[in-house]
């Protein structure tokens, strides 16, 4: 099924991410004719942005290949559910179908913690979850792992510290 297949170069993307120490992400843009338009990682870290997730990255520069800001007909292919700013995006974008690897159980966007196709929004997006899921959480969990107890070498002092 095509779905395996770009959901397999999402992955790719993901690797690229761990490899570059970015938490492993992947998204693939697909046109309506099965032609890959945009593909990229999460970039949090290099860009130092909170917004350089995959999927607004991926959206971003789908926009860009096809002139519109608009991108009826395509999916989005992400390793891992979307959040709620991605879901956004999505939303903007009118992309007609999302299809992800593993479940967020903690901030996914499309069932695993709210899911916007609930919400009452002009637009409404196919959603297929769990494609390759074990690949995904296996990329994420080996990343944590590897960072755990060095979330100040990567996050800074303030990490998880309440303002006064």
């Amino acid at each position: 099924m095509l779905d395996s297949v770009f959901m397999e170069i999402c992955l790719e993307e993901a690797a690229r991410a761990f490899e570059e120490e970015e938490v492993p992400v992947g998204a693939v843009i697909v046109s309506s004719k099965n032609e890959v338009i945009s593909k990229t990682h999460n970039l949090t870290i290099t860009n130092n942005s909170p917004t350089a997730h995959a999927e607004m990255i991926a959206i971003d520069k789908a926009s860009r290949v096809v002139g519109n800001y608009r991108l009826l007909g395509c999916t989005l292919y992400v390793s891992k559910e979307p959040c709620i700013m991605c879901a956004g995006g999505i939303m903007e974008a009118r992309l007609k179908r999302v299809v992800f690897g593993c479940f967020d159980q903690k901030r996914g966007a499309f069932g695993s913690l709210i899911d916007v196709n609930n919400i009452s929004l002009n637009h409404k997006v196919e959603v297929r979850g769990g494609v390759l899921k074990e690949k995904s959480e296996d990329l994420l969990k080996r990343f944590f792992q590897l960072r755990r107890g060095t979330e100040v070498a990567i996050t800074g002092p303030t990490r998880n510290r309440l303002s006064r």
